[in-house]
Order: structure tokens, then sequence, then C-alpha cells
């Protein structure tokens, strides 16, 4: 009888094998699934929300003509049908809005065959039905319909509406207390503007890097400004208004950096925002100092690059949720709006929920996450146009507002995870190899969020370090 020994290495090396061929097998049957779930099926699911949004096109245009006495405008139709409804000139003010608006594509609406049934809210209009079904379900109430700050499917409740008593962003501002020693130091002052991503608000900042932001230094002071991008958080929200990206940099001009007189500062940015804060910053190019980008979202100056950034952004797949998600926000206005209109409008009724199954219903100080109220902060009209104009149709001036800061020696630095699966890594490396002049950096095992929340004192110190080796401006 003969006995083999196997060495420990033998063993070991033995054990790596099998470990990597389980791996391995697993990351491949994982893919398949995946691969399975994007493909008839998904092709299936969004046929099924194409019939299904052009159906609530439908209802929605019929339940605003019995809510509010008018017919709202949507982007179901091409812009020159669309010119005389709600102000949405798409062909004067072409430059502004993103085509992703109106050239989505939709087999049904391609089709042209509900073309009739889009007609029917007119219709009704015309022969009164739906002022009798007003009369009938409001007497009173509807009796005159005034033009309120929300839509009928938003929510009206105090907070939501408290911005109609303001024109301005909300800005939180941090900045070193009034002493003696701080009057009488003569240190310059640094500011530091910060922009939020999408669906977020000045929270996303607030709660997470400010408190390892530091006030004053040994040769500088410093002033931080968060603000609520227009549409989010609690900065205005108008219904009449196109979130394009001129509007979200006007904002911020007319409410951080005129009030303020600022003549110098930096830019911090996050996802969406990164696409406001180049704008900003081009439009100041000599005034601000750096600009520190995470997760960018670029898609390069090139014909159709809005609808690149549609199909990259908002890949129509089912699988990962947080995809598919996004695919039926931005895809289908009306799915989007009726989604709005479940969570967004019913808000406080979610939130009571998830206190009692969180059980925080007892305890008035055990706040729900900032994540989770700050979520629904937002209208259907703003999340839309702000998704489309600003994500999408701002692609098509990265370049040019990227080049301009390069051409004024602005200092562009870059971060990403390279686990990101909101916007692909590549963007980080197309945005590299058109301008060489961007620092860029790549954070193993992270992704869209966690690149700054699993290292915020990092990060922190990274942006002091930015900024205190910008070149100098008079402030």
């Amino acid at each position: 009888m003969f006995f083999i020994h196997h060495s420990p290495s033998h063993q070991f090396l033995c054990l790596f094998l099998a470990q990597k061929v389980a791996t391995t097998m697993a990351s491949t049957f994982q893919e398949n699934c995946i691969s399975l779930i994007n493909g008839a099926p998904s092709k299936a699911v969004f046929f099924l929300f194409d019939l299904l949004d052009n159906f609530l096109c439908i209802v929605f245009r019929f339940l605003d003509q019995i809510m509010e006495e008018k017919l709202e405008s949507c982007h179901c139709n091409n812009p020159q049908e669309t010119a005389d409804s709600s102000g949405y000139e798409f062909l004067s003010d072409h430059q502004h809005l993103s085509e992703t608006l109106y050239r989505r594509r939709n087999i049904f609406r391609q089709a042209g065959f509900l073309r009739l049934a889009r007609k029917l809210p007119e219709i009704t209009k015309k022969i009164g039905i739906a002022t009798f079904l007003r009369n009938f379900l409001f007497p009173k109430k509807m009796e005159k319909v005034p033009q309120v700050a929300n839509r009928w499917s938003d929510c009206g409740c105090k907070n939501c509406v408290s911005w109609t008593s303001n024109d301005k962003l909300n800005v939180i501002v941090k900045q070193p207390s009034l002493s003696p020693d701080l009057l009488m130091s003569n240190k310059p002052v640094e500011n530091v503007i910060f922009i939020h991503g999408f669906l977020a608000s000045s929270s996303y900042w607030t709660n997470t890097v400010f408190k390892y932001l530091p006030e004053t230094t040994e040769k500088t002071n410093y002033r931080f400004f968060a603000v609520d991008v227009l549409g989010f958080g609690d900065s205005p929200k108008p219904r009449d208004c196109r979130y394009s990206l001129n509007e979200h940099v006007e904002m911020i001009e007319k409410s951080v950096i005129l009030p303020n007189n600022l003549t110098s500062f930096h830019v911090v940015a996050h996802s969406m925002g990164c696409i406001v804060a180049i704008a900003l910053a081009a439009k100041f190019s000599g005034s601000v100092k750096s600009v520190a980008l995470v997760a960018p979202p670029y898609f390069g100056d090139k014909e159709g690059a809005s609808c690149d950034a549609l199909d990259v952004i908002a890949e129509k797949k089912l699988w990962p949720p947080t995809s598919f998600f996004s695919a039926m926000m931005a895809w289908y206005e009306h799915i989007a709006r009726g989604v709005c209109f479940v969570v967004c409008k019913h808000h406080r009724t979610w939130e009571k929920i998830i206190k009692i199954i969180t059980w925080r219903r007892y305890n008035k100080y055990d706040k729900l996450p900032m994540a989770i109220t700050e979520l629904t902060k937002h209208t259907h009209q703003s999340s839309w146009h702000s998704m489309h104009n600003v994500l999408c149709g701002g692609a098509k001036f990265t370049d040019k507002h990227l080049e301009s800061l390069i051409n004024s020696g602005v200092r562009i630095s870059v971060v990403q995870g390279d686990k990101d699966d909101v916007v692909p890594i590549d963007c980080l490396w197309n945005m590299k190899a058109k301008f060489p002049e961007v620092e860029v950096e790549v954070i193993t095992g992270t992704d869209h969020s966690s690149v700054i929340m699993s290292r915020r004192e990092v990060f922190v110190a990274n942006l002091v370090s930015l900024w205190a080796s910008s070149g100098k401006k008079l402030n």
C-alpha cells in the first residue's frame, strides 16, 4: 500500500484553486441570471410601460382639466405640437431644453394610433363633461380655481409650500463665529459652494462632511455654502419653470454669489450637481479658484449627446433595482408623475408607516434619516425637467464649460468610485482623455455614494489640500 504525502503548500494551493473555481462559477451564474432577467422579460416589462404611459397621459390630462380647469403640457408630442401649451416653446428656446424630453422612444407614441385618444380631454372640455364633473364633485370648493404654487398631484402641506414666501434658494452657511481674535487676524477668507446631486438636498453635505470641515486654519478662514438647488429640498419649486441648466446657475448666482459678494470661491459638487457646478464655474471663470467633482456624468459634446446620456444613465433594464427605477422615472413622464403622486404627495403617510415599522413612533426625538425625508422634497415638475434638462441636456455644454475653465487656469479635480453603478467609470476616463489637465482619482471598492460617505475625513482633507494649493486670486 502506498501513501501519498501532501505538503502544506500543496494543500494550500489546492484549496486556493478550489475557492477560485467556486467563485468564478458563482460569478458566471450570477451574470447569466442578470443577463437573462435583462433580456426578454425586460423588453416585455418596458413594452407594457410604453402602453401604460400613453394611457396615463390621457388620464392625467383629463384629471388636470377637472381639478385645475386647465390642460397641463406634457412632452408626448413633437415640439411643434406642444408649442402652444403652457409656455413650452421648444422652437424658440430649444438651446436650454433637452431633446430627450420629446425624443424618448415609445412604440405606441411613434405608431401614432393613440393620437385620437389623446384628444379626448379637449373633446370633453368642449362638450362640458369636465365642467359638469368638477361642479358635481366640488360644488363649492371648485367654483373658482385659484392659481396655486403646487399642482393637485403635488403635496400642498405647509412644509412643501413654505418656499412661496421666498424667491431665493435655501442656503446653509457655516463660518467662524465673529470673535475679537478673528477680526484681528486679517486672514483671507476662502468661500466654498457645495452643490448636491439628483433627488438630494443640502443635507447631503451638512449632515456628512460639514462637521469635518475646518472653519479656520493657520493661514485661512473658511466660509461654506451648501445650497438646495432649484426644485429640491426647501428651495422654490415653481410649476411653470423649465429647470434648465441656465435657471439652476442663475438661481445660485442670485442666492449665493451676489448677496454675499463672492469675488472669489471654490466649488464642490456631486453627481448631477457637477454639471451645474461646471456651468456655474465657467460663468465666473475669473472668480472661481478650483472645482472638485465627485462622480460627474460626462458624455462629451457630440451629436446626440443628450440621448446618449439618457441611454447610459437610465438604461432600460430590470436589474439592478436602482437601474430599473431610474429607467422607469426617466423614460416615462406620466408613470413618473404617478409615482410622485403616490410617494411625494403622501410623504407624511409614508413617513408615519416607516416610523411604526422601525419603532420610532413613540420617540419624538428619534427622527427618520435625512436620506428618507429629503428624497420626497421635490415635485414631478422639478425632478423630471432637472433630469432631462440638466443631466441629459447639460451634456452638450460640458465640453465648452470645461475648456473655458482650463483656459482660465482653474484647477479641476475629479474623484469617482470604481464600483459606481449610477455613473459609469468610463465617464471619468473619457473626460481625462478629452481634457488631460483634469486631475482624476479612482477610489477602489466604493460606489456612487460611498466614495464620500465611507471616507469623509479623507475626502475633506483632500479638499482642504486642493483649496490651499489652488492659484490665488483677489478675494
